[in-house]
């Protein structure tokens, strides 16, 4: 087996490690928030601790990723998280839960600054929407995994238990990933001067990357917090039933993320320019997302799951190409600091829709939250075909 395929599947294996630490809490709630008395407002506070930490990381990640580069600092960021999820199983009240919620958020989030970097620097170019697919589909699988693995985990230990094995994952995978890592040889990664990377936020295609990730990302923010929560308390299922169902819409996710990297990467083989081909890949999965109403309206949770996984699958189609739009526009010596900006606003968003959802949860029920993300990627797609429609220019500061 080549470097680049162990660094690929190293890099899959961190995002599958990420979403099972992240996917704890929401897979065990209907238990912790009953033992700590949390109501849905105070269960999506909790959720907001971590995302509030996450979004702010999203920016300091991305610079460190650039300073440190993409080897030694995920390395770094595995190891905080990971001992910031096992210490999640010392909790007794909701606010050691939130402090401990509040450090995985500063650790997580590096992640992605990390394998973006990483994408530039060890694929080439046809290849990157293929590894980004792969990352996304990491996210897929870890919170695919994560409600038998940590349910099971629950029923062997307790849910403190499951959260010290959960956190103890990453620490294993830091020696291969020092090992293996490896750039590109011919990849030449252009020294920019401090603070190069602010003069390409001035630039229209920078605030359509943010403005397309700050609506669209909020969904699969949803997913991943309140989709077992609704399975239990909206559908009527029993924690084992929820987590025989939930891995369904994370592996339509999953497909969803390898086919949309696929189908742009086959057009640009072809070629086709990187942003048409990006583009056309793009618009019928946001056409697919007003299913979401269907979703908040049929009395069948059959039907509503499998709306759920046409949603899921849509949206990563959707997220693998925006996301590798950044590896296609932006310089390698610059793409940690970029993309922690346009994933900024990814956090930004969902912390807001987080907050919003547990309001709308407590006070009117879920319709309204499936009635809302339903438009959210229509109108990111607009952002993004308004204002992302050419290659960058070259700053003059950078």
């Amino acid at each position: 087996m080549g470097r680049r395929s162990w660094i690929a599947g190293l890099l899959f294996l961190s995002v599958i490690i990420n979403y099972i630490d992240r996917q704890c809490l929401s897979v065990l709630a209907p238990v912790i928030t009953k033992e700590l008395g949390l109501t849905p407002t105070g269960y999506a506070n909790i959720l907001n601790v971590f995302q509030a930490a996450y979004t702010l990381m999203y920016i300091g990640s991305g610079l460190l990723v650039d300073r440190w580069g993409a080897r030694f600092s995920l390395a770094v960021f595995m190891g905080w998280w990971s001992v910031a999820n096992a210490l999640h199983g010392l909790a007794t009240n909701a606010f050691g839960l939130g402090v401990f919620r509040f450090l995985l958020g500063l650790g997580e989030p590096g992640n992605f600054m990390a394998g973006f970097r990483t994408i530039s620097e060890c694929f080439k170019k046809e290849e990157r929407a293929l590894v980004n697919g792969l990352l996304n589909a990491g996210s897929s699988v870890g919170a695919m995994i994560a409600p038998f693995l940590v349910t099971w985990l629950y029923g062997q230990l307790s849910w403190r238990g499951a959260f010290v094995i959960c956190g103890l994952l990453g620490l294993v995978w830091i020696g291969p990933w020092l090992y293996f890592y490896k750039p590109l040889e011919g990849v030449v990664i252009e020294k920019k001067p401090a603070g190069a990377w602010k003069a390409y936020l001035k630039l229209p295609q920078s605030w359509g990357l943010f403005g397309s990730r700050f609506l669209s990302d909020p969904v699969w923010w949803f997913y991943l917090f309140w989709l077992p929560k609704y399975l239990v308390e909206a559908r009527g299922f029993t924690l084992q039933e929820m987590a025989l169902v939930a891995w369904m819409p994370y592996l339509s996710a999953d497909l969803g993320a390898m086919f949309g990297g696929w189908m742009s990467g086959r057009l640009i083989s072809r070629g086709w320019d990187v942003l048409k081909a990006r583009r056309v890949v793009m618009l019928p999965a946001a056409m697919v997302m007003p299913v979401s109403l269907l979703v908040g309206t049929t009395p069948s949770s059959t039907v509503a799951i499998a709306g759920i996984c046409l949603v899921t699958f849509a949206h990563m189609v959707w997220k693998t190409n925006l996301a590798t739009v950044t590896n296609d526009l932006y310089p390698t010596s610059v793409v940690g600091s970029v993309s922690g900006v346009f994933a900024f606003g990814n956090g930004l968003g969902g912390l807001l829709f987080t907050a919003l959802t547990g309001w709308l949860v407590q006070y009117s029920g879920y319709f309204w939250v499936f009635a809302f993300m339903g438009v959210l990627h229509p109108l990111a797609y607009l952002v993004f075909g308004g204002l992302v429609r050419e290659k960058l220019p070259q700053p003059s500061s950078a």
